[in-house]
Formats: C-alpha cells, structure tokens, sequence
C-alpha cells in the first residue's frame, strides 16, 4: 500500500471523469498526477497541486478545478475529508481504517515493503571508490565507498540490475612511483640503510611487507640492476598487494565489487583501446587539431602552448573543447577514461553513474560530453560528487595515520569506532556538502548520535516483543495473533502519527534513488526512529499507549502489530545503507 500512489490514482481517475462530463475541453492532455505530503500536518495526510498545473492548459482558474475533483474524491473508499487551501491545494484526509489496514500490509509484505520496480531490471553500472593502487585507503575514499555502495543497494532495492564496479588507475607515472618506493623497500628488507625516504617517493610503513616478500623472492637480483630490468616486476607485485590491501579494507565496511576494471587493460595484449576509442569520436567528425588558452587560475595537466589533438566536447555541453592526444602523440587522461566509458557502453550499459571526489570535479562537463558523444545521446551519466571528510575526536582535529605517514586510513577510523558508524555517519549529510566526523560523538549512546538513535529503536522493539512473550508467549512477530490483529485499536494520534510516519517509506525510497541520493534514507530512519521512541516514552504517562497490557491480549497483539510494522521498514532501511539491524545493543 502507498498511500501516495492511492491519492494520485484516484485524482487520476477524478480528473478523467471530468474530462468525460466536458468540464475539460476533449483535447487537454491530463497531466501525471503527484501527491505530497502537505507541509501543514493539520491540512490533511496527503496534499497535491493538480489544480495549479492544470490552470493555464484548462484555462480554468485553479480553485475551481480543485472544487471539482474534491467533489469527485468525496465519499470514497479510506477517504475521509477532502478540502481546498489557497490558490487550489488539495489536501486529502484518509480514514483511520486506511492506515489500521497499512500495518497489517506492511506485515504481509515483510521485507518488499516499499519495494516498487521503479528498475524494472534496468542494467547500471555503479563505479565508485576507484582509488589510485598505491597505498592504503584514507578516509575521503571511505565516504566514497560508503556513499557508492549505498547507492548501489538502493538502485538494488526499487529494482535496477546493478553493477558494482572499481576503476583500478594502473596504468600511469604513479604506479611507476610506487614501484620505486617499493624497490627501496626491498632494499631495506635486504639489510640496507635507507635513510629517509626521498621525496616524491611513497613513504608509508604499508611498503615494508612489500618490500619483504619481493626480497624473499628474489633475493638481491634487482639491488644493483638497471630500473628497466626490475620496474615492471615491481610494480605488478606492488599493484597486487595494494589492490589485495584496498579489498580488505573494504570488506572491513562490508564494501564489495562485482568488477575491478584495470586502465591497463585498455592498451594490454597489442590491443589499443585509447586509439579505438579515439577513432569512434573522429568517424562522428568530432576530432579536429587546434590550441587551447591556458587554464585560468592554473596550468592544467592536458595544457600546452602547441596544436593538439581535441574533443569537441562544446558540441555537447562543455565549457571547452578538451585535449585527447599531446603534440608529442602521448594521450591525455581524459583519452583513457573516455576509452573506459566506451567500453562500459560495449558491455551494454546505458544508465551510468561515477562517484567522484572532491579533487574531480572539474571532470564533470568533460564526462558527461564523452559519454553523450560516444552513445549519440543514448546513454545517461550521472557524476556524485563526495566532498570532504574533517576528523575530530572530542572537537579537536585529528592527526594524520603513523602507518600511511600521511593521512588518516580508512581501517584507522573502522577499527576505532566499528563499521556500522563510519558507514550511517558518512550518508547522514548530502555527498555534495563537507562531512566533520567526530570520534567521540559517533559512539554516544544518546539521541544526538543518529546511528545508535536509529540501531537503537530496532533493539528496542525486538526487546518489546521479548518482554511480550513472558505474558503471552505465542505472540510472536509472525504469529496468527499478531498477523491478523484487531488494528481498530490502533487509534490514538500517537499510534496513527507513527503509522502515517512508515507510511511515507516507499515514496522515500522511489524519491531517494531517483535522486541518486541515500542520505534522505539516513534522515528518514532518524525521523523514523525518534517517531517510535517518543510513542514509547509517551506510554511511561499514559497507560493506553504502552506496548504491551498483561491484562488484554488482543490490545496487547495490535500494539505488537504495530511494533512488528515499526521494526520491518527500520530494518529494510538499515539494510539499504548497509548497517546492522541489531536485536539488542551492549
């Protein structure tokens, strides 16, 4: 049962009963109705501005038309009032029956409440993390990871047939530079006096065991040897041990991927994916030789004072038209992620989205042209920009990692403070806007710790149900009892003020992945959870409302039922972001 989706089709149905009474002229086209919730509470459960969209095209004022489909709406079925605000709100009322009837849905559903297939098993392709393989991951690439990996579960959740995908950027000058660190290393391991790590080079302890297990192997082989002879077996040696390295990390956050697509391979085999990719753009004659003007503010990596080979990415939504190939003949970065995305597209993806840090963002707009160019406009980017993480403990900032040497790792904050903070803290604030993630504030066990707050109100109504069975044991979550419960005695506003609360969970769903936007799963649960624990603690003053009532098994069955209800759409959106559900809390 969506409650949104019900008011919308049955405007939907008023609007064409208007139509055929002539009340519309036979040839206005009915828009799609959109039902919201009212910002008033006292307006009514649902609200929709029907009337207003349709004014201009009708050629009616709005109130009029908004009189005219209340009078269609009234005397329906769950429909208790109706009524007009304004210039021609509608604001709709549902019965108390509608809502009673809305737990016991939810308990029939279980788990696929909520779930619409707004999908429709549509393929998309879901990269996110894609950290450069030269050390351990630090924690802006957490935020990333957390934020890619809810979203992929969401898309999961209404639907979509997701692939969860990693970009492994093995294929540049930083890896040759992590193969250098690495070979000092070995050095080391060997017995020799490295002294300090030069600059430019990786300094990080994570090397050492590296180091070792390549002095292991090869014994003093490459000590003296020519960098040509030993750069390529270092840096295929260190390229795994990072990426083995990253995994674990990852799974640390319970983060896995479906595919870890090497920049490598796009050149790897005598096959040359670059000039392929290359090629496409030049048949569609959007390849041309020319200059740009320098990058205001600063140099730019794909600059240079000589004719060029570019893009014609104006063409298709850019700022400017961007370098693919240097003077000397060497491609630019950009030529390699538009081979990547070519070959995304080959693998039969036209629905793409790329999680990118802060540092990225002026990829954006060339992005999106490639993509739009490549696919002649078939298939859709969307960039999710995850800006900056700020670590403080007790409000003071925290140091950089001992064993990085650089930066704080992602394992450092996991092991501290358990993965189920880290992740719910990285999705509660929008991607777009600095996150502070405070040591100390994330493992309170108070209200203004959202992530116990919210683990919290799950714990709590499986501990009601335990208590429960000391009085009436056979009333389980799935018992008859409490499956089919007299939920006519769900009717104090404090219980229908809950019940409308789980009610808004599939519209929030649907919302939040067509959004590409998890975090309002986050804000949802809160809001959700301090529902629920305020309908508890209003229990402790007046009787009617607790739980649970040694002396009534039926009334004691509906609240359950209503407790039942309250724990499924938590867990389902716990589930979401990818954090425990738990059944108590130490």
């Amino acid at each position: 049962m969506n409650v949104f989706a019900l008011v919308e089709a049955r405007i939907a149905d008023a609007l064409k009963a208007l139509k055929s009474e002539g009340f519309f002229n036979d040839d206005l086209a009915l828009p799609n109705v959109e039902a919201e919730v009212p910002r008033d509470a006292s307006h009514g459960d649902v609200a929709s501005n029907i009337a207003m969209v349709l004014a201009k095209p009708a050629k009616t004022k709005p109130r009029e038309i908004a009189e005219a489909i209340k009078g269609k709406l009234e005397g329906g079925d769950d429909i208790e009032a109706v009524s007009v605000a304004g210039p021609g709100f509608l604001n709709v009322t549902l019965a108390p029956s509608y809502w009673q009837n809305l737990v016991a849905s939810i308990l029939k559903q279980g788990s696929a409440f909520g779930q619409p297939d707004l999908g429709q098993a549509k393929k998309v392709n879901v990269e996110y993390v894609s950290a450069n393989p030269t050390g351990p991951m630090h924690v802006g690439h957490c935020r990333g990871a957390v934020f890619g990996d809810a979203l992929a579960n969401l898309l999961e959740f209404v639907g979509y047939d997701v692939a969860r995908e990693y970009y492994i950027n093995d294929a540049g000058g930083q890896v040759d530079v992590l193969a250098r660190s690495v070979h000092l290393r070995y050095r080391e391991a060997l017995g020799e006096d490295i002294g300090a790590i030069p600059e430019g080079l990786y300094p990080g302890d994570y090397l050492k065991p590296v180091g070792a297990t390549l002095a292991k192997a090869h014994g003093r082989t490459f000590v003296d040897a020519p960098e040509a002879d030993w750069l390529a077996v270092f840096r295929s040696s260190a390229i795994d041990a990072m990426m083995d390295m990253i995994r674990d990390d990852l799974a640390a956050l319970n983060i896995r991927h479906d595919v870890f697509f090497s920049e490598a391979s796009l050149t790897a085999n005598g096959n040359d994916g670059v000039k392929a990719a290359v090629d496409v753009l030049a048949n569609k004659g959007l390849i041309y030789k020319g200059t740009l003007e320098r990058p205001k503010g600063h140099e730019g990596e794909d600059w240079e004072d000589r004719e060029q080979t570019l893009f014609k990415s104006t063409d298709f939504g850019d700022d400017e038209d961007r370098a693919i190939q240097k003077s000397d003949g060497s491609y630019t970065y950009f030529a390699g992620d538009i081979a990547y995305h070519l070959n995304k597209l080959e693998r039969g993806f036209l629905h793409l989205i790329n999680v990118f840090g802060a540092d990225h963002v002026g990829y954006i707009s060339r992005m999106k042209a490639a993509v739009k160019a490549l696919s002649e406009g078939k298939a859709d980017l969307d960039i999710k920009v995850c800006q900056l993480v700020k670590l403080f403990r007790g409000g003071e900032p925290v140091k950089m990692s001992k064993r990085a040497g650089t930066f704080v790792t992602l394992r450092d904050v996991v092991d501290e403070v358990g993965r189920d903070p880290v992740r719910f803290m990285m999705l509660y604030r929008k991607n777009d806007a600095s996150l502070d993630f405070d040591f100390a504030k994330v493992t309170e066990q108070s209200r203004d710790n959202p992530v116990f707050y919210v683990q919290y109100a799950h714990a709590r109504a499986a501990s009601v149900f335990r208590r429960a069975r000391e009085a009436f044991p056979e009333l389980t979550a799935d018992s008859k009892s409490v499956l089919e419960a007299d939920l006519s005695q769900l009717k104090d506003p404090a219980d229908l003020a809950l019940i409308k609360r789980l009610a808004f969970f599939p519209k929030l769903v649907q919302s939040a992945a067509r959004a590409h936007e998890p975090h309002r799963v986050a804000f949802y649960l809160y809001d959700l959870a301090s529902e629920f624990h305020g309908l508890w603690t209003r229990g402790n003053d007046l009787p009617q409302l607790r739980f649970i009532h040694e002396d009534d098994e039926s009334l004691t069955a509906a609240r359950l039922a209503l407790v039942a209800a309250t724990q499924t759409v938590l867990s389902a959106g716990l589930g979401v972001l990818g954090v425990e559900a738990p059944e108590a809390m130490r």
